[in-house]
């Protein structure tokens, strides 16, 4: 109350946020949900102190933090997405506060809610800009890519434009950043989306599966990486033979053999089974790769994979 009835004074909402975290820091405060419109709301009126801004965005972060401790999922309605891209938009230049709000927007599109309302105020050009901006840059490459595919993923068609457009960002991210597996695996996720949603041309079919490939190759570790890199493969080859051939025929090393490796390393993984299966589900639909994939041995390994999860 005290916040909400001196909106145009900056001192009183500074003085404000900075109570609510000595609150939240202590884990003493009970109404984390209901605070993040004032707080949100106090960094849209002041915009230009770039002190309220950082403030109020480590607070939010804390209270998301704390919220997702405790199991609950926060759907931040759309003024509040509203005034976090006014932010953005504000302090496109600053790089470390946009690490810091990049972080924010991750966990917040985390949120089916949230991030419908995120796409709903327009953000995907803002993320595209500042991942062109910022590409040396590994959390904000990470948490852009995070937004991007929770954004890509929803089954709105409004956006398949501006989404076609985060291609080639997002494949730059991945050649720039292979080695890293948080960045590549975040990656991965937003080309699978962007995949599914339909988002490739003919030309993109064999450089992106070359590079989901590469990313296999360089994060064989990585399950979740592996098992997203899987499905984006199996979303390209269901929809081009000329993506089964590239895993078929890649230059560095047999695709299939590479397949074969990553399910031996992890062999406890169902998901990454599951997603192998998929993939290779699909490469049989072309009759050409099929009969490689048999030269290959591959019924081998899905004999191993059968006998593995027999009740899956």
């Amino acid at each position: 109350e005290f916040m909400q009835a001196s909106w145009d004074i900056e001192e009183v909402q500074a003085k404000g946020i900075q109570h609510l975290a000595s609150f939240v820091k202590n884990k003493t405060f009970p109404y984390l949900l209901s605070c993040t419109e004032v707080i949100t709301l106090a960094m849209k009126t002041h915009t230009d102190s770039l002190d309220l801004q950082v403030e109020g965005c480590t607070l939010l972060l804390e209270i998301l933090s704390q919220a997702l401790e405790q199991g609950v999922m926060m759907a931040l309605d759309e003024s509040v997405a509203s005034c976090l891209l006014h932010t953005v938009r504000k302090h496109s230049e600053n790089e470390e506060f946009l690490s810091m709000l990049c972080t924010l927007l991750m966990m917040v599109s985390a949120s089916e809610v949230a991030a419908e309302n995120l796409r709903k105020v327009g953000i995907i050009p803002d993320l595209l800009s500042i991942l062109r901006r910022f590409l040396h840059n590994e959390e904000i490459c990470s948490s852009c890519c995070a937004v991007l595919w929770s954004l890509a993923a929803s089954e709105n068609n409004a956006d398949q434009a501006v989404l076609a457009s985060a291609l080639p960002v997002t494949s730059a991210v991945l050649q720039k950043h292979l080695q890293n597996g948080v960045v590549a695996e975040a990656a991965c996720s937003a080309l699978w989306a962007l995949a599914l949603r339909g988002c490739l041309t003919d030309s993109d079919y064999e450089p992106t599966a070359a590079l989901l490939l590469d990313a296999l190759r360089k994060n064989p570790e990585r399950a979740v990486l592996v098992k997203n890199g899987c499905l984006a493969l199996a979303s390209l080859v269901r929809l081009s033979e000329t993506a089964a051939l590239a895993i078929l025929l890649d230059s560095e090393r047999r695709g299939t053999e590479l397949l074969k490796d990553e399910y031996h390393l992890h062999l406890d993984e169902p998901g990454v089974a599951e997603a192998l299966c998929l993939l290779m589900n699909e490469m049989v639909q072309y009759d050409e790769v099929m009969l490689d994939m048999r030269s290959q041995k591959m019924e081998k390994l899905l004999s191993e994979i059968k006998l593995q999860f027999p009740f899956s």
